[in-house]
């Protein structure tokens, strides 16, 4: 059994608002191909590691730019904003699991939590962990990642116990090598971020309107100027882009599970122009908002 690709609903903030696994079970195993769609902007309070295994991933992770090749990994840790989307040609895929620190640390009282899981999460120089095979204790990371979703989709019995093994050994390997030692984010970086999470707050809140880089700014308290500043170093694009990004990923979800017209869709995403809509539509996915609903129906 595949695991689902990973499609984040956020509320006004960014904050992701899916639920990763079940209250017994608290993690989510997902299989993205990052060809048919990237995962935008989002932050969560669950902690998340991915194994690229297929071509080279584009990552942002607050203000760092990542480039990840196939057999390398990454873990980001809980509340950080990210985003994920493909780079080169050809098939590029990931395997990643997002889940809550308490599969691993248990209860707040247990030695689990108080000296490793708590410490590595409260650890704000500890953003993300780039992995690869080039140490040893690296390449054990990437293959506890692997490990972890092989074995919740393969779904054999007592696979709870390995899942929660190779989560737990991940995070030991993180809190032993990666001690609060590295530089904390600058002051700027962690500004810039801040006013990026307000900035995505606003667009997600108003995005079927028309809204201006004016606006947006505004709602940061910052210069326009400013405003393109702290997008491009931030989210790598201009706000205006941004916001047609978003217009056709929350369009795309419409498409796929609702059923509207497609000039009803594109209104309601703030694409007043159905031609327009379908313009844009097709330079971002590849294909006409009729033929991504049709790939949904007839799947």
């Amino acid at each position: 059994m595949t695991p689902e690709p990973c499609v984040p609903q956020t509320d006004a903030s960014g904050r992701e608002l899916t639920e990763h696994g079940t209250t017994l079970f608290p993690v989510g195993c997902y299989h993205d191909d990052l060809n048919q769609f990237s995962v935008p902007w989002h932050w969560h309070d669950e902690l998340e590691a991915f194994f690229v295994s297929e071509g080279q991933v584009f990552a942002a992770v607050g203000t760092a730019k990542l480039t990840l090749r196939q057999g390398e990994g990454l873990f980001i840790n809980a509340g950080i904003l990210h985003s994920v989307q493909k780079a080169g040609s050809g098939g590029c895929r990931l395997h990643s699991l997002v889940f809550h620190p308490r599969l691993a640390g248990g209860s707040m009282d247990s030695v689990f939590w108080q000296n490793y899981v708590h410490p590595l999460i409260r650890n704000k120089r500890l953003e993300y962990v780039l992995l690869n095979s080039s140490d040893t204790w690296e390449k054990e990371a990437l293959e506890s990642i692997e490990g972890a979703w092989q074995s919740y989709t393969l779904k054999s019995s007592g696979y709870e116990f390995q899942v929660r093994s190779a989560l737990s050994w991940l995070l030991f390997l993180l809190s032993k090598h990666c001690p609060p030692g590295t530089l904390l984010p600058s002051e700027k970086a962690l500004r810039d971020s801040a006013r990026a999470k307000l900035m995505l707050q606003y667009i997600q809140e108003h995005f079927s309107e028309e809204i201006s880089t004016a606006q947006i700014a505004a709602c940061a308290g910052i210069s326009e100027s400013e405003c393109l500043r702290c997008f491009r170093s931030i989210i790598g694009v201009p706000p205006v882009r941004y916001l047609r990004q978003y217009r056709i990923q929350q369009a795309a979800a419409l498409l796929a599970s609702g059923r509207q017209r497609i000039a009803e869709i594109g209104a309601q995403c703030g694409f007043s122009d159905t031609s327009y809509f379908t313009k844009i539509f097709r330079e971002q996915t590849g294909c006409t908002p009729s033929e991504y609903r049709r790939s949904f129906t007839l799947s």
